[in-house]
């Protein structure tokens, strides 16, 4: 299939390399000047120029920071250029963390012009999409179109979830990385208590890892990226902080009284605002140890 690529940074660039190996005719476009140039040069694929041309394809795949920038890129720059070149038949694939309420309203907009948009996020951080082993949890409401998209998809990921209607995957994602950083935050709590009290982190670290305390947490960042310092576990506070509101705001949406989901939105908020947003999401004990001291 033709399939473009709006968003070829961190987790993009390798992604639309695996859609680029699995056969697809890839164009690619990045806001950042001269990123597309430089992944058609070194890698394949095509430039393209606008996001006008970009809208030429059968599917299209967006890897971008938030749900606003995905609908300002698509509806908005370039005085609405994808949209207005949008043709009836495109399928947008929407792999960013958004918000879900977000991606149906933009959902309703694309409809209008005969365009089907999908929800599909993804997990694994850059290891898992550079090999093509990533997650991804799909939600869309016509299933010729997720039919249509998958054999894009199946070059990213080889765990693929059909999650639901359009925005499910989404909320779904943010669902999954509120979990994750509610047990970066235990985790981390858990360290500092430990070292006030005298007992080693590297140890704690052991026994959890093979007792009830072992979540992603204790086993990818506690050792490797904590203790050592190093604090490069490659998704910053600021995507980890955005998408645990986006999973406290659903709570509030959908009537949930959901405390702790606000107390670790509250203390990722607080990390990112002190360490700053591009400090890596592990770093964020730095920003706790303050509160323990």
């Amino acid at each position: 299939m033709r399939v473009g690529f709006i968003g070829i940074g961190t987790m993009g660039g390798p992604m639309a390399a695996n859609v680029l190996k699995g056969g697809h005719d890839l164009t690619v476009f990045d806001a950042t000047p001269g990123r597309a140039a430089e992944f058609a040069r070194e890698v394949g694929g095509k430039a393209a120029s606008s996001l006008g041309e970009i809208a030429d394809n059968d599917v299209v795949v967006t890897m971008l920071p938030t749900g606003p920038i995905v609908r300002q890129a698509l509806t908005q720059d370039e005085g609405g250029a994808f949209l207005k070149a949008a043709k009836p038949g495109l399928v947008v694939v929407d792999m960013s963390s958004s918000e879900p309420g977000g991606t149906r309203e933009l959902g309703k907009v694309f409809a209008e012009r005969g365009v089907v948009l999908i929800d599909a996020p993804v997990s694994g951080a850059r290891p898992r999409a550079t090999d093509g082993t990533l997650a991804i949890m799909i939600g869309g409401d016509d299933e010729a179109a997720i039919a249509k998209a998958t054999p894009v998809l199946e070059c990213m990921g080889t765990k693929l979830f059909r999650t639901g209607a359009l925005g499910t995957g989404h909320a779904m994602k943010a669902l999954n990385n509120y979990v994750a950083a509610a047990g970066l935050a235990a985790a981390s709590e858990a360290l500092l208590i430990a070292r006030r009290f005298g007992l080693d982190g590297e140890v704690m670290t052991d026994i959890m890892n093979v007792s009830t305390g072992r979540n992603f947490a204790t086993e990818m960042l506690l050792k490797q990226h904590i203790l050592s310092e190093k604090f490069a576990g490659g998704f910053t506070v600021a995507l980890l902080a955005k998408d645990v509101k986006i999973a406290a705001d659903l709570a509030r949406e959908v009537g949930l009284d959901a405390p702790l989901a606000q107390l670790v939105n509250d203390r990722f908020a607080q990390a990112r605002d002190e360490i700053g947003p591009g400090r890596d999401n592990s770093a964020a004990i730095l920003a706790w140890d303050k509160d323990l001291a």
